[in-house]
């Protein structure tokens, strides 16, 4: 499985270095020659920000990574985790444009509808896409559509003739999503609004507070909630990506319901987020050597064995992806028409 998921060859060659143990030491030999960055980094503390509730798949990850991150840092320093989930990462996207320090410490995941966030909420928008630092991406991630197991809905199609009640965090995917899927294809999600996390709203399932969730990362449901799957306590819907999933077999695409080529890049580029899906950004200004360090540390990540091999053991689906890779989404959704970008805030907006 983790072999599926992980960048190509062409990728892994240009972004990684050579594996675990030698990947540390050759992280620090790349910058050997300038000693400037190990320096600063001596006796430090990089600070990472998760936009997102502590428990979560976001917030496994990240402390994941910083167990590992910082053994692939000149100067080798600790980073910790900070949880700043307020707004559903827009929180800590803003912080990091605007207030945290632009030395290298300071460092954030946050929730993969930041990249289009603007589209439907340009007024608490505090950055710009292309000024943010795109360190990496922990993983792709496929998105799916869970109803728990006592509601009715047992395919796809039910969910055009029958209302689910589902729980959505403001902002992002869980919300973001089903508002979206009524507009375009006219499926009947009700949404409960107001959840901090994926977390509270998996509890709320198990309460019968509602009946499920429209938007779920596929690889946190296999590491949060595991227990789901084999006592098949939810049926899965839909999955939200732009390729299928293979462990999905028979489980259908949300693009299979999309009927007018203009619906199609409405979705396409929403979905196109899914491809960076745990993003990790540094403020703009970072000086360009320690720029360079946090990703090359990064990218070290994909080829370390205990890394991976530690992610597998602790189910996390990571398959890193460089920030060269994001940087091309981001140019991409820049490249959006503005009548696709409008349009697709104007959906989300419309559902409300």
């Amino acid at each position: 499985m983790m072999g599926r998921r992980a960048l190509s060859v062409g990728v892994v060659a240009a972004c990684v270095l050579q594996a675990s143990p030698l990947a540390s030491q050759s992280s620090i030999q790349f910058f050997a020659g300038n000693q400037s960055v190990a320096q600063f980094y001596s006796g430090k503390q990089i600070t990472l920000i998760v936009g997102a509730t502590p428990g979560g798949g976001y917030d496994t990850q990240a402390r994941f990574v910083a167990k590992y991150l910082g053994h692939h840092m000149p100067g080798r320093p600790t980073v910790v985790v900070q949880n700043m989930p307020a707004a559903g990462s827009l929180a800590a996207a803003n912080h990091i444009a605007n207030s945290a320090p632009r030395d290298g410490t300071v460092i954030a995941l946050v929730q993969r509808g930041m990249l289009l966030i603007k589209a439907w909420n340009p007024a608490q928008v505090r950055f710009e896409l292309g000024k943010l630092n795109w360190i990496g991406s922990i993983s792709r991630e496929v998105g799916v559509v869970l109803a728990w197991h006592t509601a009715p809905h047992r395919k796809a199609q039910d969910l055009f003739e029958k209302e689910l009640i589902v729980g959505g965090t403001t902002g992002i995917d869980t919300e973001t999503t089903p508002r979206l899927l009524n507009a375009v294809l006219g499926t009947k999600f009700r949404i409960v609004a107001g959840y901090p996390g994926t977390v509270e709203i998996a509890l709320a399932m198990e309460r019968d507070e509602v009946q499920g969730i429209a938007d779920w990362a596929w690889s946190s449901l296999k590491s949060v909630r595991p227990s789901w799957l084999v006592e098949k306590k939810v049926n899965i819907l839909m999955q939200s990506t732009l390729q299928r999933d293979p462990e999905l077999h028979g489980v259908p695409l949300t693009l299979d319901f999309v009927k007018g080529d203009a619906d199609r890049r409405v979705m396409e580029l929403y979905l196109t987020q899914k491809t960076v899906a745990r993003p990790l950004i540094a403020p703009p200004g970072v000086p360009a050597d320690r720029l360079a360090a946090l990703r090359q540390a990064f990218a070290a990540l994909a080829r370390d064995r205990d890394f991976m091999a530690d992610a597998q053991k602790s189910n996390l689906d990571v398959s890193p992806v460089s920030g060269a890779e994001v940087d091309k989404v981001v140019a991409i959704i820049a490249a959006a028409s503005p009548e696709t970008f409008q349009r697709l805030g104007n959906d989300i907006a419309a559902a409300r």
